[in-house]
């Protein structure tokens, strides 16, 4: 069971999600730590480490996400242990990506991790990837090796 106030904070991240598919991404900002090993690694580009890359990255990824809305948010696992706390999660919604002006279905499958920053939950490291059905071993295959 996850402590209250970390439950308040997951929601906080879900209404940050509406928000980014609207291109605000302000409120995705707020749940974020500002720390020097936040982490984000999103499915538009490599993993960014410390606040002011994370931050770029946002401010990049972001403003490609247009015209949308959360469709439902679909927990897989959840865990909390003193000022640590993880998630897994399909995020699914729709709208606008990149230059297409067609309204599509989206998903991710994310985790997230959370931990207690002066009293307060924060976001050190959220990792999302569009794989939310089996895929065949071939699919992993590196292309730059």
């Amino acid at each position: 069971m996850l402590p209250p106030d970390l439950v308040e904070v997951i929601e906080q991240d879900h209404r940050a999600l509406d928000a980014i598919v609207r291109g605000d991404q302000g409120p995705k900002k707020a749940v974020f730590s500002h720390r020097d090993d936040v982490t984000l690694a999103n499915p538009l580009g490599p993993p960014a480490r410390g606040w002011d890359q994370v931050e770029k990255t946002l401010d990049r990824s972001v403003p490609q996400m247009r015209d949308g809305e959360p469709i439902r948010f679909e927990r897989i696992v959840e865990y909390a242990d003193g000022d640590l706390a993880y998630i897994l999660e399909f995020e699914r919604w729709r709208g606008k990506a990149g230059s297409s002006d067609e309204i599509v279905p989206m998903a991710l499958r994310v985790t997230t991790i959370f931990r207690r920053e002066d009293g307060v939950w924060k976001i050190a490291l959220r990792q999302a990837d569009p794989i939310t059905t089996p895929r065949a071993p071939e699919s992993i295959r590196d292309e730059e090796a």
